[in-house]
């Protein structure tokens, strides 16, 4: 057989291999427990499995177990919580991960990572929650802030049983902010009216075709103001410092690592190995096993014909609706929203 008859015969199981992927593994109008066992499994062996494996990172030589857990980029659910996603931070698969170590009798410490701007404030009391559901079954939480632990990084963290960063970590940002765009201005120059109708004064607020009215701006301030309360709340309650006192370092500015530890926002200068050393000692873990939890998993799906296959069956979302539901739950001029976040967006 010539070399131009094997590219044929390539091709042809190419593309047969494409058909019968597309033909008989289900897509998203057919749940798991409509799918025959076979075409389950099929979708195991194309695209892997979303369920969490423990990954030792140090063995033990106790049942004892420590998770360590990494919250790493922006806090948003950008609603891609699936086997393909390629974001650093995936907000559902980490609640996942708060939920598996509440169920698990094994795990007695936690060391949570932290090098994040912050992000939605909607979705770091959600982490805040967990977490603290963690400490109510006593299992100790120590934090470890890397390069940046801002805004809703901060947030996260503020109830850990001890903070730990660097003396190069960026962290503090205690505030809350809400971004819009106002062009009124210029669509006055070009000649361009708004023709907005509504059913109340206030229901177009933070509109960017028009200026807005003091009552808008106290409006929004309120609004504003009563999340930024509930951080300071937060972190009073975490750092067992009174609220006038936090208050006093919570304008929004930010705070190297040495100036953290003057004010009481951290409890040491260290790495995250310094944080779990301390964390194996002070709550005598010297014996436990260290894991991390992933869902990493080397498939047909990892593939380039993979994901295209996957996006073809509507299985996962195509690179441009990804964008636009970051966009959407980041807040957008149109529809801006509170965030505890560090660096304006």
């Amino acid at each position: 057989m010539n070399k131009r008859r094997w590219v044929a015969v390539g091709i042809a199981a190419a593309l047969l291999l494409l058909s019968l992927v597309t033909a008989f593994i289900p897509g998203k109008d057919l749940s798991e427990e409509e799918a025959p066992n076979t075409l389950k499994g099929l979708n195991k062996v194309f695209y892997g499995s979303n369920e969490l494996t423990e990954e030792v990172l140090e063995e033990g030589v106790k049942g004892d177990k420590i998770v360590k857990l990494s919250v790493e980029g922006g806090i948003m659910d950008s609603g891609e919580s699936s086997i393909f996603s390629k974001e650093t931070y995936n907000h559902q698969n980490f609640l996942t991960q708060l939920k598996k170590i509440q169920e698990d009798r094994t795990i007695k410490g936690v060391l949570l990572e932290v090098n994040s701007p912050g992000g939605g404030v909607y979705e770091s009391a959600e982490i805040a929650k967990e977490l603290d559901k963690i400490k109510a079954k006593k299992i100790p939480i120590y934090a470890s802030f890397k390069n940046m632990a801002a805004s809703g990084g901060y947030y996260i963290s503020a109830n850990s049983d001890k903070i730990f960063a660097t003396e190069e970590t960026t962290t503090g940002s205690i505030g809350v902010i809400i971004s819009g765009l106002n062009i009124s201005g210029l669509l006055d120059k070009l000649g361009i009216e708004d023709s907005t109708h509504k059913s109340g004064a206030l229901k177009d607020m933070m509109s960017s075709n028009r200026k807005p009215t003091e009552e808008d701006n106290k409006v929004i301030q309120d609004f504003v103001m009563s999340s930024y309360e509930r951080f300071v709340n937060i972190v009073a309650k975490g750092r067992k410092m009174d609220v006038v006192e936090v208050k006093k370092i919570a304008d929004g500015r930010i705070y190297d690592g040495n100036q953290a530890l003057k004010i009481g926002l951290i409890d040491e200068l260290g790495y995250p190995e310094d944080a779990l050393a301390a964390l194996k000692k002070d709550k005598k873990l010297e014996d436990a096993t260290v894991v991390s939890y992933n869902n990493e998993v080397k498939s047909f799906a990892s593939s380039w014909l993979g994901v295209k296959v996957a996006e073809w069956q509507g299985l996962k979302a195509t690179q441009s609706n990804e964008i636009i539901s970051v966009l959407e739950k980041m807040g957008s001029s149109e529809a801006p929203k509170p965030m505890y976040y560090y660096g304006g967006y």
